[in-house]
């Protein structure tokens, strides 16, 4: 069975090449395109691709936004944010919609077939300055709650760990319940200890620590790679 990919930009030449690259993939087919950020929710509605590749900054509706309500209609679906900045608000917004690739316009050509490879993995993938970040965030979370809190956080259980692991990695609490053999109920009433134990906020907190703690993996372009980029970085996006 073929991976479906949904393209969202707003400029042609960008979906022009990003086509020419991606179908060069055995086992792979552009199933659309979209042109703004309502176009891309909708498409993703009707063609229930396996994988979305959204640029952030389209008119209409950006592509956060875009990116929740696609997620909201399909849960199964993976996205990986196209962007031309690595800013600390646009990662942080695109992980809180439920982003599980980021990738910049600059890098695209190099990085994207292996962004799209790790999500067919199970695996998430970012830049490295991303993943910097998260783990920065992270250290500095866990620095302010010890002077406030006890240093070591509290263990998960084994089905607490495959919550987690399956929550980190995109999986809705209805898909986890499937996997798990559980009621939807009880993966949330799980999900909602979880957070209470660990301290956490937001899903993207719960990503982070899944990254720390080596409960899902990330893969990352290597260093050094000098191949020019085949996609036009002109824009500057916004995260709203």
């Amino acid at each position: 069975m073929k991976t479906r990919i949904l393209l969202a930009d707003d400029h042609e030449i960008v979906r022009r090449g990003l086509c020419a690259l991606l179908q060069r993939h055995e086992g792979w087919e552009v199933c659309g395109e979209a042109i703004d950020g309502r176009e891309a929710v909708e498409k993703a509605k009707q063609l229930k691709p396996d994988v979305v590749i959204i640029d952030i900054g389209m008119p209409n509706l950006n592509g956060l936004d875009a990116t929740r309500r696609i997620l909201q209609n399909e849960p199964s679906s993976k996205v990986i944010v196209l962007t031309v900045t690595d800013a600390d608000q646009v990662i942080r917004e695109a992980l809180d919609a439920g982003a599980r690739g980021f990738v910049l316009k600059s890098d695209a050509a190099r990085d994207l077939v292996s962004a799209i490879e790790a999500l067919q993995g199970k695996r998430m993938f970012f830049t490295p300055r991303v993943n910097e970040l998260l783990l920065a965030g992270f250290l500095e979370k866990g620095q302010t709650m010890s002077r406030n809190q006890p240093p070591m956080l509290p263990t998960l259980t084994a089905r607490e760990r495959e919550i987690t692991q399956l929550l980190a990695e995109g999986r809705s609490s209805k898909e986890a319940a499937s996997l798990l053999n559980l009621s939807t109920k009880t993966v949330e009433t799980h999900r909602s200890n979880i957070m209470r134990k660990l301290s956490l906020h937001s899903i993207r907190d719960l990503v982070v620590y899944a990254i720390k703690n080596k409960i899902i993996q990330i893969d990352m372009p290597p260093e050094g790679n000098d191949m020019a980029a085949a996609i036009p970085t002109q824009r500057t996006d916004s995260p709203v």
